[in-house]
């Protein structure tokens, strides 16, 4: 059985594929849970996010002798891409894509492209007074 209201924070940093799969996973399996979930996008999940590549299943360099394998046990057990666990976190519960603005202007990337991508874009005051009472937080 689900509680409402309770909040599940997943602070987004690193975009190397592994990484976003892990918030893809997590966060549609909260909101599945009943879970309020807020992906917050910094750094370079922001920049991935904007040049439209959160699909582009890349790994960190230490991994690659891995990389081929793995990508290809992706496809083929059909394991759901971010965007897609994303969309279907959106259709099983509460699921918001927040980015933050300050990573904006870090990242070169123009604020009106990426308002269409994201339910909302924020300070960084507004989105700790926002995840301040979340039950979980992670930084992935």
């Amino acid at each position: 059985m689900s509680e409402p209201n309770k909040k599940f924070v997943i602070f987004a940093h690193g975009a190397t594929y592994d990484k976003l799969h892990q918030v893809g996973t997590l966060g549609l399996t909260a909101a599945a849970l009943g879970r309020e979930v807020h992906v917050i996008l910094m750094f370079w999940a922001i920049k991935k996010l904007a040049l439209g590549k959160l699909d582009t299943v890349d790994f960190p360099p230490e991994y690659d002798e891995h990389s081929e394998e793995v990508t290809r046990l992706l496809k083929e057990k059909q394991i759901p891409t971010i965007t897609q666990m994303f969309d279907d976190a959106r259709q099983v519960g509460t699921f918001r894509l927040v980015a933050c603005s300050a990573g904006l202007e870090y990242m070169g990337v123009d604020h009106n492209k990426l308002t269409a991508l994201v339910d909302e874009v924020l300070g960084l005051p507004a989105i700790l007074r926002t995840t301040f009472d979340a039950e979980t937080s992670l930084f992935i």
